[in-house]
C-alpha cells in the first residue's frame, strides 16, 4: 500500500531518516490487518461467522465454503491466462525486452501478481539483476511478486503521486534462531540495507553498520499495481454474504449432526428388576404392557430442507451478481451454446475486466521502462516509447469462424491487426514473417518442381532413335 507523504518533509530521498522510515512503516501496519483477513479469505483460513464467546468448544466452525478463491482462481484465469503481448511502436524495437521477459517466465509471474491483486487489491513487483547462471559476472534483469504486506511504496502527495522510495522489512533469524530485521530502503541509486532488532529503526536498535547496494535502474526498480481506483479485492465488497452463505452451510450440517444424535424418549418402558449381565454397550428396557401402553419420540429441531435450499440458492445468485463472476455449474452454460453468446452471458465479467486492464497497463508500462533503462545501461538499444500492450480474455472461441473473419477481412484490414483476433497469437509480426518465409519456400520448391518436369517433357528430343528404326534400316 502506497504511502503518500509531502515531499519536503521526506527529506533527502536517497537516504531518508529513521523518523521518515518508522512514520511510514506504522501507516503501513495500519492496512496489514486488512490485508491478512482478505487473503485468509482465499486460503480458506477458518474465521469467525458469528460471535465466539457464545459457542461452547464443540460448536466451532468446522465447515468453509471458500467462495472468495473461486472468485480470484477465475479472474485469473479469465484475466491472463491468455498471455499479455506487446507491440512496438513503428520504427522502436523492443524485441530485447520481449526476450527478457521470457527469459524471466512473465507469464507464470503475471498469474501470480494478479492472484494477488484479486485478493488484497494491490500488489508491488520488485526489478533486481541476477547473476546468469552458468557464468561469473554477467547479470540478468529479473521480476519478483512480493506480497504487499510486506512491502511499502511511498510516493509524495501531489496529483502525480511521484515515487520516492520503497521499504521491504524482513523479519529473519541467525543460527541461534535469534530474531532480527533486515530493513531495505530501495532508492533511485541503490539499496540501504540495516540490520536491526526491531522493525523500527533507531540507532539504538541497529546490529551492523547499514549496507549499500547500488543499481542502474535510474529509478526506485518497484512498482505498485492496483486492482481498481479504490484497491479493493474482487470479492471484497461481498464479505457479508460470504459469511451467511457459510454461516447457513454449517447449521445445516450441525443440524444433520444433531438429528442423528437426537434424544430420545421413551414412554410407559421401566427398567428391568435385575441389571443383565452383558448388554453390549446397549441399555436393556422392560416394555410396557398392551394395558399400559408407550410411546418413543425424539427430541430434535425440525426444519424444511427445500426452503433452506432456496434460500441458500439466493445467497450463492446474489453473491454472483455482485461479484460480477458466472457460477459455471449453472444450467444456463450448457456446453452447446456459441462463442458470441457465451460473451453476452460474461458481459458483467468483461466490464470488470476493462477497468482491471486499464490499471493493470499502468503497471506494466512502468515495468517496461524499468526493463528498457537496465536493458540501456547494458548497451541495447531498446525504445518502449508507444508500445500497445494487449491483453486477451480466456474465453472458449469458434476459431474456424475467427480464421473465416481473417481471411474475409484481407481486403480492408492489415494481416498484421487481424491475425491478432486469434487468442494464442502473442507475436503477430512474427507469425507475418513465418508466412512470408512459407511463402518464398512454397514459391521455391513450385519452381523447382516445374523446372523438373520441363526437362522431362524434352528429354527424348537428344536421345539416339530406338534400337527397332535401327535393325529397319539394316535390313533395307
Amino acid at each position: 500500500m502506497a504511502i503518500a507523504i509531502d515531499r519536503e518533509l521526506a527529506g533527502d530521498i536517497n537516504n531518508p531518516s529513521f523518523d521518515v522510515i518508522n512514520y511510514c512503516i506504522e501507516e503501513h501496519e495500519k492496512e496489514i490487518p486488512r490485508l491478512q483477513m482478505l487473503f485468509d479469505y482465499y486460503e480458506g483460513n477458518p474465521h469467525k461467522v458469528g460471535k465466539e464467546s457464545d459457542k461452547t468448544p464443540h460448536e466451532k466452525d468446522e465447515y468453509f465454503v471458500n467462495n472468495a478463491k473461486y472468485v480470484t482462481d477465475l479472474m485469473v484465469g479469465f484475466t491472463v491466462g491468455a498471455p499479455i503481448s506487446y507491440t512496438g511502436a513503428k520504427g522502436n524495437n523492443i524485441q530485447p525486452v520481449l526476450d527478457a521477459l521470457d527469459a524471466m517466465k512473465v507469464k507464470k509471474h503475471d498469474k501470480e501478481l494478479e492472484k494477488g491483486l484479486s485478493a488484497m487489491g494491490i500488489g508491488t513487483e520488485l526489478h533486481y539483476l541476477a547473476i546468469k547462471p552458468g557464468t561469473e559476472n554477467e547479470t540478468i534483469p529479473k521480476i519478483a511478486w512480493i506480497d504487499p504486506r510486506g512491502m511499502i511504496v511511498v510516493v509524495d502527495d501531489t496529483v502525480e503521486r511521484q515515487k520516492l522510495f520503497a521499504i521491504r522489512p524482513i523479519e529473519k533469524q541467525d543460527l541461534k534462531r535469534k530474531k532480527f530485521w533486515e530493513v531495505q530502503i530501495i532508492t533511485t541509486k541503490g539499496a540501504i540495507i540495516y540490520k536491526s532488532k526491531t522493525k523500527k529503526l533507531s540507532s539504538d536498535s541497529m546490529l551492523d553498520t547499514p549496507k549499500f547496494k547500488e543499481h542502474f535502474y535510474q529509478e526506485v526498480p518497484v512498482v505498485e499495481f492496483r486492482n481498481n481506483e479504490e484497491k479493493q479485492g474482487d470479492y471484497e465488497q461481498q464479505l457479508s454474504q460470504i459469511d451467511k452463505y457459510n454461516l447457513l452451510q454449517n447449521d445445516r450440517i450441525k443440524d444433520k449432526e444433531n438429528f442423528v444424535k437426537a434424544i430420545m424418549f421413551l414412554f410407559g418402558f421401566g427398567l428391568p428388576d435385575e441389571k443383565p449381565n452383558d448388554i453390549n454397550g446397549t441399555m436393556a428396557v422392560e416394555a410396557p404392557s398392551k394395558e399400559e401402553g408407550g410411546d418413543v419420540e425424539y427430541a430434535t429441531n425440525t426444519f424444511t430442507e427445500s426452503e433452506v435450499q432456496t434460500l441458500a440458492d439466493s445467497l450463492l445468485d446474489d453473491f454472483h451478481k455482485t461479484t460480477y463472476v458466472p457460477n459455471l455449474n449453472d444450467e444456463s452454460f450448457a456446453g452447446n451454446i456459441s462463442g458470441e453468446a457465451m460473451k453476452y452471458k460474461l458481459f458483467g465479467l468483461l466490464l470488470v475486466l476493462s477497468i482491471k486492464i486499464g490499471y493493470l497497463e499502468d503497471g506494466i508500462v512502468e515495468r517496461l521502462r524499468l526493463l528498457q533503462n537496465i536493458l540501456r545501461v547494458k548497451g541495447q538499444n531498446v525504445d518502449v516509447d508507444g508500445v500497445t500492450i494487449k491483453f486477451k480474455p480466456n474465453l472458449p472461441i469458434n476459431r474456424s469462424e475467427i480464421i473465416k473473419q481473417i481471411s474475409d477481412s484481407q481486403e480492408f484490414i492489415p494481416l498484421l491487426i487481424s491475425l491478432g483476433w486469434l487468442d494464442d497469437i502473442d507475436n503477430p509480426e512474427e507469425v507475418v514473417d513465418m508466412l512470408e518465409d512459407q511463402k518464398t519456400k512454397n514459391m521455391e520448391m513450385q519452381a523447382k518442381a516445374l523446372g523438373v518436369q520441363a526437362k522431362d517433357s524434352h528429354s527424348d528430343l537428344d536421345e539416339p532413335p530406338e534400337e527397332k528404326e535401327n535393325e529397319e534400316n539394316d535390313d533395307e
